[in-house]
């Protein structure tokens, strides 16, 4: 890993108390952390909650991480992840109600629903419904809900470059359709 990706350095750095170094995790890793979270609880507010969560944990744990026990990425993904697994449990077991009074409202649609409903959107949708199956689905793993190439191709069993293809080539028609 290059020195322009590795977070490690970063860490260290929060786990001395820099504030900056943790705003700069924060504005490389915070769009795929909340995809991790989001996918988890398919509720955006609910997974923006989970992603602060989260970070305060960082903030707290940085001097924790070991670069020999695996990279940055993955334990900053693990924790999002169990912060939202927790949330997760803790709203199994709350009892809903119809009174909008206690808060309880129902989860929005989906970013590309969102994205739909405006006149971008609706060419988006259309452009990323002409791509093969494999290309669209790649696209909307990696960028609605923020999988590494890796989480990916673990999902679908695929080979790691099988699936770096396929989006990239997906991207590729994306981009010429919406010119």
């Amino acid at each position: 890993m290059d020195a322009v990706t590795d977070l490690s350095p970063l860490l260290s750095a929060v786990a001395r108390g820099d504030r900056h170094a943790l705003r700069a995790i924060y504005e490389r890793q915070s769009v795929r952390l909340f995809g991790v979270a989001n996918a988890i609880l398919r509720d955006r507010d609910a997974a923006a909650d989970a992603l602060q969560d989260a970070f305060l944990k960082i903030a707290r744990r940085a001097d924790q991480f070991d670069p020999a026990r695996g990279s940055a990425e993955s334990w900053l993904a693990a924790i999002v992840r169990y912060a939202a697994l927790d949330m997760a449990r803790a709203r199994g077991r709350e009892i809903p109600t119809d009174d909008p009074g206690l808060g309880d409202t129902p989860v929005e649609a989906d970013a590309l629903d969102r994205i739909a409903a405006q006149s971008e959107g609706v060419r988006l949708r259309e452009c990323l419904s002409s791509l093969e199956e494999r290309n669209r689905r790649g696209i909307v793993l990696a960028f609605v809900h923020g999988l590494s190439h890796a989480q990916i191709a673990a999902q679908l069993e695929l080979p790691l470059g099988t699936v770096k293809a396929w989006i990239r080539r997906g991207l590729l028609r994306l981009r010429e359709c919406l010119a």
